[in-house]
This record gives C-alpha cells, sequence and structure tokens, in this order.
C-alpha cells in the first residue's frame, strides 16, 4: 500500500466514521456493534483501495460496505426468529433499491444519527473517563493509541474504557436516541461537559511535556461546531462554541520557542487568531440573542471576549470580569470558580482584596491538591512585596503539578521571588 493511499485512507477515516458509525447504530441500535461494523467497512477499503483507487464518494462506498454486513449480522444472529429474518430482507431490499445511489447512503438522517452517537457516547450512566474516550473513538475518529497519547495513559486503559463503555450501555439498555423534553436539558448538559473537557486537555494539559496541545483542541472544537450545527437554537451549545473559539485562539501566544509557557498578561496579542476571534464573538452573540438565562458556558464566553476584544493587558475592563464571575457563581457555584473570581478581583480592586477572597479558600478540600491554589496566591503576594511567602507558594505549586512545562515556570517565578526577596533585604 502506498503511503498516499494510507494518508487518504486515514483521513476519510477521521472524517466519514462519525457518520458511518452514527447510521450503522441507527439500523443495529447498538452503538458497540455498530463500530465493529464500521472497523469491518475499514478492512475492507484497506484491502480494495490500494487497487481499485480511492472512490469518487469514500463516505458512501463505507456506508454501503457497512449496511451489508449489518444485514448479514441480522440474518445470522436472528434466523430464528421470523419477525428479524423479515427485518433483514426488507433492509436488503431496502439496500439494493438505493445501491445506484451511494450518496444518498450516507446522507440519510444523518444530521439526528450524529445527535443521536452524541448523546449515547456521552451518556451519564458512563464514567466521565468513558464518555470522553468513546465521544473521541466514535465521534472524533482518533484510535485507541491516539486518544491513549493525547491523555498520557496506557493504551491499554484506554482500551478498556472503552470496552466497558460499551457494555455498559448494552446493559443499561441505553436507546440510540435523542433524550425526550424531560431530560433532554442534562443530557445536553452532559455532551458539553465531555466537549470541553477535551478541549481544556488540549488548552493546558494536565501533564507531560507539552502544556498545549492544539490538535486535541481542533478534535473539540470539531465536536463544538458540528453540535452546534445540529441544535443551532441551544444557546449553551453557541456559548461553549463561543468559549473554545475564543481561547483556541490564543494558542499560538500560549508559548514560546521552546514550548515553554506563557501567561495571558504576558501574551504577544498580535498572535492571536483574529479570525477565531471574530467567529468565538458571533457565536457569543448567538447565544445571547437566542434568549433566556445566560448559562455558565455563555457566561465564560464573555469573560474571554473581555480579553478578546482588547490589544491590550491594559485596556481589559476587569471590573466587568469581576462582574461576569459574580453572574457565574451564581449559576454555577465551585471552589475554582471562586478562586478565578479572587484573581480578577486583585486586578481590579487591588491585591489586596483579591488576596482576602483566595485566603479564604485554602481550607477548602477539594482544592487541596489543586496546584492552582498556590499559584494564584503567590502571583497576589508578589504584587504585595511579600517575596517569601510568594517563593514559598510558587514552590508548593511546582511540587503539584504533573506538567513539566507549568513546572518549569512555576520554579522560575519561585526563583525571582528568592532574587527580589535577597535584593530587598540587601538595600
Amino acid at each position: 500500500m502506498t503511503s498516499a493511499t494510507n494518508r487518504a485512507i486515514d483521513a476519510v477515516w477521521r472524517i466519514e466514521s462519525p457518520r458511518l458509525i452514527a447510521g450503522l447504530a441507527r439500523m443495529v441500535r447498538d452503538v458497540g456493534l455498530a463500530e465493529d461494523l464500521a472497523q469491518d467497512a475499514l478492512v475492507a477499503a484497506l484491502q480494495q483501495w490500494p487497487e481499485s483507487g480511492v472512490p469518487d464518494s469514500p463516505g458512501a462506498w463505507l456506508m454501503a460496505i457497512g449496511k451489508r454486513r449489518a444485514i448479514d449480522h441480522i440474518r445470522r444472529t436472528t434466523m430464528a426468529e421470523r419477525k428479524h429474518e423479515e427485518l433483514g430482507r426488507e433492509l436488503e431490499i431496502q439496500q439494493e433499491a438505493r445501491a445506484p445511489d451511494l450518496d444518498g447512503s450516507i446522507e440519510d438522517d444523518f444530521g439526528d444519527d450524529l445527535l443521536r452517537l452524541m448523546f449515547t457516547a456521552c451518556h451519564p450512566v458512563l464514567s466521565t473517563d468513558a464518555r470522553v474516550a468513546l465521544t473521541l473513538r466514535l465521534l472524533g475518529g482518533l484510535t485507541t493509541e491516539e486518544i491513549a497519547r493525547a491523555f498520557l495513559v496506557p493504551e491499554q486503559t484506554i482500551a478498556q474504557r472503552i470496552v466497558r463503555a460499551k457494555r455498559t450501555l448494552a446493559e443499561a439498555r441505553v436507546q440510540f436516541e435523542v433524550p425526550r423534553e424531560a431530560e433532554r436539558a442534562a443530557r445536553l448538559s452532559s455532551v458539553l461537559e465531555v466537549i470541553y473537557l477535551i478541549f481544556n486537555e488540549g488548552y493546558s494539559a494536565t501533564a507531560g511535556e507539552e502544556w498545549v496541545r492544539p490538535a486535541i483542541c481542533e478534535d473539540a472544537l470539531r465536536l463544538g461546531r458540528t453540535l452546534a450545527e445540529l441544535v443551532p437554537k441551544e444557546p449553551e451549545v453557541q456559548g461553549l462554541v463561543a468559549l473554545m473559539e475564543i481561547q483556541a485562539s490564543r494558542l499560538r501566544a500560549r508559548t514560546g520557542p521552546r514550548g515553554e509557557p506563557i501567561l495571558l498578561l504576558d501574551q504577544d496579542r498580535s498572535r492571536w487568531d483574529r479570525l477565531l476571534i471574530r467567529r468565538g464573538l458571533a457565536a457569543l452573540q448567538r447565544a445571547e440573542t437566542l434568549g433566556g438565562a445566560l448559562g455558565p458556558y455563555t457566561v465564560q464566553a464573555a469573560i474571554a471576549a473581555c480579553h478578546a476584544r482588547t490589544r491590550t493587558p491594559e485596556e481589559t475592563d476587569w471590573e466587568r470580569i469581576v462582574a461576569l464571575y459574580d453572574a457565574l457563581a451564581e449559576i454555577a457555584p465551585s471552589p475554582v470558580v471562586e478562586l478565578n473570581r479572587g484573581m480578577a478581583v486583585g486586578m481590579a480592586f487591588g491585591p489586596a482584596a483579591g488576596l482576602e477572597l483566595v485566603d479564604a479558600l485554602t481550607s477548602e478540600p477539594s482544592l487541596k491538591t489543586y496546584h492552582l491554589l498556590p499559584a494564584v496566591r503567590g502571583d497576589l503576594l508578589v504584587k504585595l512585596g511579600r517575596f517569601d511567602e510568594a517563593q514559598q507558594e510558587f514552590d508548593r505549586a511546582a511540587s503539584m503539578t504533573r506538567n513539566e512545562p507549568e513546572r518549569a515556570l512555576l520554579l522560575d517565578r519561585a526563583a525571582a521571588c528568592a532574587r527580589e526577596s535577597w535584593e530587598a533585604n540587601d538595600r
């Protein structure tokens, strides 16, 4: 097989596999089985395309093969039950009737199928880790190896999560459907949570040798944009897309030439992607004009927009950011929100006011191992000239993070505090 054919098949699979799995899942009502059938279609492509060439409609070709495999499966496993045998014959007749129109075979009910697949992969019956892995596998088109590499865990661990997730969905008899109105909001919230978790792992990696992983952000953005197209009148979907677009606009400016982290206020804003900012602001406007109370993603997008609209850090409207964090604390209270609010208060009303709020969080159990608590506290202490205390906080934050570039940054800040303290004492 030529490398060009390899690359073509990889590209086709990444783009078309969500459509393929979603369409097959509608037929067989089993996400795990649908993925197996899709893999069978991929194997067929790997065997035939090197000789025949990539077809004009590769997605439709894969869907046609997958449907034939689905019919074979139904016949093979349910022949004992007449109604299933009749179903197999009916599906075969439908397939033969459509055979000349391969484009139609991939497009039928595509939007509804993909939405069903999103809700199924992100079902609350699954653990958060399982939802993330299954979503990237089924909807992101990533291999198990790629997911494992992205999240810095063994490939076998990801494989087990995916297998267990499929088994859990089957045992819980989760229906392949868009949830009814009564549970739709909660289920949609689960989908948004998974997409944003994926994005955040790319935006600020929890561990490893890289601080940012743009490819993971792009996977999340693609999922978010797709969801926004499927449910265009859901304001929080637009809000999440706005938040991710604006944050992604900073990716090129977030690291230096050696991959070292560059904090927001130190970034070269000319490197921010203005196209992504415009897209994000447009999505934010759509979210705000759809009506209803603003949700947490939309409020966070509004905070990000305060930075995106300014050309220099000095122009930032920190008082508005504080007001937005006040609103976020009302609708989605959490210690992390309070920590961010404390940092914003420090920028708007002085470091002493911010430190007072942050100090109130030092006994919060959920933040005991959260390295950004001492990091924020250290930053506020620097602004107050309390360098010895700030050094201790940065050292503590460095010991808590598992990301190597971030650890180096925190240790550099601790060393800078030590120098400032020595110089102050030497005067």
